[in-house]
């Protein structure tokens, strides 16, 4: 009982020294790497999202795109991720956000979508095909926080205007038990391409949800 008592004394403390960890993003890598990009101080991604790029598969448009930029690292288990963005946002369909990827068929990104004008929270998920859902902002916010956690089978998005107050918009279903590409997207369908800038970037490990009931078990017997 000592001994297991300990282990999630243990397991509790390196969830938190990790959560304080800053993230750096030097050792990361680009799926569809844009031309022009920089990273300052190990802590800001600065992209020129390319023209006429998307992920998207094949619902109601008819086709499959994989082209837009993705920076990201692989984890596995549970997390939590967010990231602040911003945007110069131009024309319909513009976005920038976060995407986690299993593979080609199997990926959720969301962020701020510009729509007709207006900013959108926006999510896109996709197991063989997409399906797409928004809340549109009343105001313009220049930067957004986005944020999703990974809990065995399913993950919930939240945004919030300041990082503090975070609102939910999603539960999706996305396979437990394996590696996700975890990371910071972008994407101009219809335009010329734009500018996004991604701060705060941070993927925090959680204590796996079974291994927690597991242990708890163990403890009442």
């Amino acid at each position: 009982m000592k001994h297991l008592k300990i282990k999630l004394l243990t397991i509790a403390l390196t969830a938190v020294a990790i959560s304080s960890m800053g993230q750096t993003l030097n050792k990361m890598n680009w799926l569809n790497e844009p031309q022009q990009w920089e990273i300052k101080d190990g802590k800001t991604l600065v992209m020129d999202v390319p023209a006429k790029t998307d992920f998207w598969r094949i619902s109601h448009y008819g086709f499959t795109v994989d082209d837009g930029p993705f920076y990201y690292a692989t984890y596995g288990g549970e997390f939590e991720v967010k990231a602040k963005i911003s945007g110069n946002y131009v024309t319909t369909f513009d976005q920038a956000g976060l995407m986690l990827r299993i593979d080609h068929e199997n990926w959720i990104k969301t962020g701020i979508e510009y729509v007709d004008g207006k900013q959108n929270i926006s999510t896109v998920v996709t197991h063989r095909t997409s399906d797409w859902s928004v809340i549109q902002l009343t105001d313009a916010p220049k930067s957004i926080w986005i944020k999703a956690v990974r809990r065995l089978d399913a993950v919930e998005i939240f945004f919030s205007h300041d990082d503090k107050e975070y609102t939910m918009i999603r539960t999706c279903w996305l396979q437990d038990n394996c590696p996700v590409m975890v990371g910071l997207m972008g994407a101009c369908p219809d335009g010329k391409g734009f500018t996004a800038t991604f701060e705060e970037f941070k993927v925090t490990p959680l204590a796996d949800q079974r291994r927690l009931e597991w242990a708890k078990r163990q403890q009442s017997k």
